[in-house]
């Protein structure tokens, strides 16, 4: 048993170190798949367990399916390029307020529509406005990657690993406020003020003027009336506590038929462009989580978590959630949501425990460049772009962004709590 138990945990170690690494360049998802079917293959992990656990997924893809169609819907139809010109015009030549822009705009985006649709819808259209401003445009790029993280727990739709955290469980709105608010002003305040700092140097350009903007086309239109749309069906499910994912698929899918029947358009560019590698990675990810389930060890950390939290509730938040910020670094987070989530709610810890490992879970992710999905997602938008950045590049900025947010966020949850 031992053997089969290291087996497994090296499995997913060695497909995790894939996913982070990216040896010889290969996509992220080939190396969570690949360890989902070696799992498989050696008998690890019953095949019809591999595809129940990879079914527990099903909300988030059609989620991911759905932002990501509405935003290569906007792309092809040039509303990022509109958006970019009518930030830059509003900027008034000055690059710092153009950064406050983009800022609030990923906070928005991100609290409504979820910081996946930050990474795939902002990011093109935030590249888009520094190439139209004629300035650099990673300052502005890393504003969608750490506002995505950061923005992330406003709302219960603001990341589908909210979904994961709470599962059946997911509180009231209300409630969910009251734990929340305080705690997400503070991370998205903090993050400003780590961004603004770290960038001041590249802040220093002056914006081009747009001397034409680009037509406004009833395509556009329809993509922005989609994203709307959108906004509001996930806020309505959110609040009538329905799943995310079909509303999500439902209302992309619609406004990617209604542009491309009025604009007698073939579906095939819109396809192509999606990045339909992220839903296998993500089946991968939930595959490899239920074979470390099946080792036991999940069970037996929900029993130390279980005593811990009887004994010193408010300590072992703050534990909790430093120690699932880091580890979501380490394996990626929706995996490290998806044991937290397994040993929490076996756990039946107290709603604070569970809010601290939320925060570790949603903010954590912003000290490395594959530590959460939506900053794949965001990696994925840059290369379309010719855009790189590198691990240690990411990192290096992460360190001064990610723990003071983290440990306020926590400060902040702990005074709500108590």
């Amino acid at each position: 048993m031992v053997g089969v138990n290291a087996a497994t945990w090296g499995i997913a170690g060695l497909a995790t170190f894939g996913v982070i690494a990216r040896p010889w360049n290969l996509p992220e998802f080939i190396w969570a798949v690949a360890g989902a079917v070696l799992l498989v293959l050696l008998n690890l992990l019953p095949w019809p367990d591999a595809l129940a656990a990879a079914a527990k997924g099903t909300d988030v893809y059609f989620f991911l399916i759905g932002m990501m169609l509405l935003a290569e819907v906007a792309r092809k139809e040039g509303l990022f390029d509109w958006s970019a010109a009518q930030a830059v015009r509003s900027s008034n030549g000055s690059v710092k307020r153009l950064f406050l822009i983009v800022y609030v705009v990923g906070t928005i985006v991100t609290v409504f529509l979820s910081n996946d649709a930050t990474a795939v819808v902002l990011t093109p259209a935030v590249y888009a406005a520094t190439r139209a401003a004629k300035i650099e445009p990673l300052p502005y790029l890393f504003i969608c990657a750490f506002i995505a993280n950061a923005a992330s727990f406003v709302l219960p739709i603001s990341n589908p690993a909210n979904l994961v955290v709470f599962g059946t469980q997911m509180p009231p709105l209300s409630e969910w406020l009251h734990y929340f608010a305080l705690p997400s002003a503070v991370a998205i305040a903090t993050t400003y003020i780590a961004l603004r700092l770290t960038q001041r140097r590249g802040l220093n350009a002056a914006v081009a003027a747009v001397d034409k903007m680009p037509p406004f086309t009833l395509g556009a239109k329809l993509a922005a009336a989609g994203i709307a749309m959108t906004a509001v069906v996930l806020l309505g499910a959110s609040a009538l506590g329905r799943d995310l994912g079909l509303p999500t698929f439902v209302a992309g899918a619609a406004v990617t038929v209604i542009v491309l029947l009025i604009g007698r358009q073939s579906p095939m560019p819109i396809l192509k462009g999606v990045s339909w590698s992220v839903l296998p990675l993500v089946a991968g990810l939930f595959i490899l989580v239920e074979g470390l389930n099946r080792t036991g060890v999940l069970p037996s950390l929900a029993g130390v978590l279980k005593d811990a939290a009887m004994a010193s509730p408010q300590t072992t938040s703050w534990i909790a959630g430093i120690v699932v910020a880091f580890a979501s670094n380490l394996v990626n987070n929706l995996p490290a949501g998806l044991i937290a989530a397994t040993v929490s709610q076996a756990a039946q810890v107290p709603a604070h425990v569970t809010g601290a490992i939320l925060i570790g879970v949603d903010l954590g992710p912003n000290l490395s460049v594959t530590g959460s999905l939506a900053t794949i997602l965001w990696l994925i938008a840059l290369r379309r772009e010719g855009e790189h950045v590198g691990a240690w590049q990411f990192l290096k900025l992460g360190l001064v962004v990610m723990p003071p947010a983290l440990l306020l966020a926590l400060l902040a949850l702990s005074a709500v709590s108590s």
